[in-house]
């Protein structure tokens, strides 16, 4: 074999297998979830090109409930268990939200592995800050089920319907969120526990 065909066999592996992580690092997380920019008038807490920090956009009680009550509407259409409120898995959401917030509004998942590692299920939605809410996040999740055939989840679908089977995930337990605002933005993540999205296995 010529040494330009043995290069060539090599370098389609390494983009083989870049491609391959890349769809695996978001794990049972799916793609994010961008809601359009909204041309509405905003009622931004943060001003423009600066971020707030985690504390200052944390969740208020009726935030709460409502992320609460839409998980378990989605959960109660499919004939699924209810999910409880999880301080902890909040706490968790809310050091994300501020993470991304305050690096220049980059919307991406908790990492497979170093310091922010994620361990939990995690949906993030961002939106226009004054035109969506957080209860936008959950519906937007739940949209996606219109693509849900029903199958078992796989690399190749959890990127098409990740939100909503884990929003509908038998096992899942637990929810917690956090929010955050970042250039006139709302920056959405909810963890779940345990989390869904196992591939090779069906939500419900």
């Amino acid at each position: 074999m010529t040494q330009s065909l043995i290069l060539t066999k090599y370098f389609f592996l390494l983009i083989f297998f870049g491609v391959l992580l890349g769809i695996v690092s978001c794990g049972n997380n799916a793609k994010v979830y961008e809601a359009p920019i909204s041309g509405q008038p905003q009622k931004v807490s943060a001003a423009r090109g600066e971020t707030t920090n985690a504390d200052s956009s944390a969740l208020a009680d009726d935030e709460v409930q409502r992320l609460l009550q839409e998980h378990n509407r989605v959960r109660l259409a499919v004939g699924v268990g209810p999910v409880s409120w999880s301080s902890d898995l909040a706490e968790y959401a809310q050091q994300w939200a501020g993470q991304l917030a305050g690096s220049g509004c980059r919307m991406e998942h908790r990492p497979t592995e170093g310091e922010w590692k994620g361990i939990y299920g995690e949906n993030l939605f961002t939106g226009t800050a004054g035109y969506y809410d957080v209860g936008d996040g959950v519906e937007a999740w739940e949209s996606e089920k219109r693509y849900f055939k029903g199958d078992a989840v796989t690399l190749a679908n959890v990127q098409q319907v990740g939100h909503y089977t884990q929003l509908v995930w038998r096992r899942t337990t637990q929810v917690g969120c956090g929010k955050a605002e970042c250039q006139g933005r709302i920056i959405l993540v909810c963890n779940y526990a345990p989390p869904g999205n196992v591939v090779d296995e069906v939500p419900y």
